[in-house]
């Protein structure tokens, strides 16, 4: 496991999903009923998901935005429930947790406000645990630090390198984008989102465009697209898939066969992740949407709701 450099390359929001099923991908159609066959429900799936993972060990990870938090139009302010922050307790009582988010790891911090579990922001570009990695124990990128209680912990952050010049981005987006009503540059540190939820919809286009040019003087950097969220990451072959890789080593399970990752997510950046699940050989890659969708996820929740509810039902199933 390491990652290199890699060419830029770009890609449009949702482009996988709409060439397949169009725009507007309809529960009521048809489609996603066919759809639910191939990637069938996970609590109606429960038992015998569960009946296979018996006598392993579980580990769970956690996308953020539209998995345990309703995506909404203002992300400062995408918080999640109490209801799901006890859910998310529930499992890391229970099980080793992570979540793995495309925001900056303090402000996912700021938002679960839970200890008993680990954090990757970025998307997985900065990591926080309490174990240094074997596999990564002589990186120049993980370095030891103290947390807010005084205690030793390990950093690893791949795109340490980039980060002036990922700042140096968010500053000229920040001032070109000014131009066009709703649009939000949001700063996560190693990576930048920049949202098109609050822009009209006569606007998106030219949003994109400028966001294409400005990107022009960067081309070593990486576009792409999520929900109606551009995102701009630095050059490293480094995703939520090799975050997920790393946390297992640092958990003691990479090279264990007695091993279920669970992982559940809902936007195109969680399919590295479900890849990286299936590479494992074993586990249960989610993917949470209630239209059907290109998808590497063997089952599916409908949403955050749908979420909650499957981690209820793991934490009841282990401690039964």
């Amino acid at each position: 496991m390491g990652y290199q450099q890699l060419p830029s390359e770009t890609m449009n929001m949702e482009a996988i999903s709409k060439a397949t099923f169009g725009d507007n991908g309809d529960a009521n159609s048809g489609s996603y009923s066919s759809w639910l066959k191939e990637h069938p429900s996970a609590l109606g799936s429960f038992d015998r998901m569960m009946s296979t993972a018996k006598g392993s060990k579980i580990v769970v990870f956690l996308d953020y935005d539209g998995t345990l938090a309703q995506i909404v139009d203002n992300p400062d302010i995408a918080f999640m429930t109490d209801a799901m922050r006890a859910a998310v307790h529930e499992v890391a009582c229970c099980f080793p947790t992570a979540i793995i988010s495309g925001r900056c790891r303090d402000k996912v911090h700021e938002f679960v406000k839970l200890n008993d579990v680990y954090y990757a922001g970025s998307h997985g570009m900065d990591i926080m645990t309490p174990v240094r990695s074997l596999k990564f124990r002589d990186h120049k990128h993980q370095t030891t630090s103290i947390d807010e209680k005084g205690n030793k912990v390990f950093l690893f952050q791949p795109a340490q390198d980039f980060l002036p010049t990922v700042q140096e981005i968010f500053r000229v987006l920040g001032e070109k984008t000014k131009c066009i009503k709703g649009a939000m540059v949001e700063n996560n540190k190693f990576c930048i989102s920049v949202h098109s939820r609050r822009v009209p919809e006569e606007d998106v286009a030219a949003l994109e465009k400028l966001v294409t040019s400005v990107m022009e003087a960067f081309p070593e950097f990486r576009l792409t697209g999520g929900k109606e969220v551009m995102e701009i990451r630095p050059p490293i072959a480094w995703d939520k898939g090799l975050a997920v890789e790393y946390l297992l080593d640092t958990l003691g399970f990479d090279s264990s066969s007695d091993v279920h990752p669970i992982y559940i997510g809902d936007d195109v950046t969680d399919e590295d992740a479900f890849k990286a699940i299936k590479r494992f050989g074993q586990g249960y890659p989610i993917v949470v949407s209630s239209i059907p969708k290109e998808t590497k996820a063997s089952y599916s929740l409908r949403d955050p709701k749908e979420v909650m509810s499957f981690l209820l039902h793991l934490a009841q199933w282990k401690r039964s």
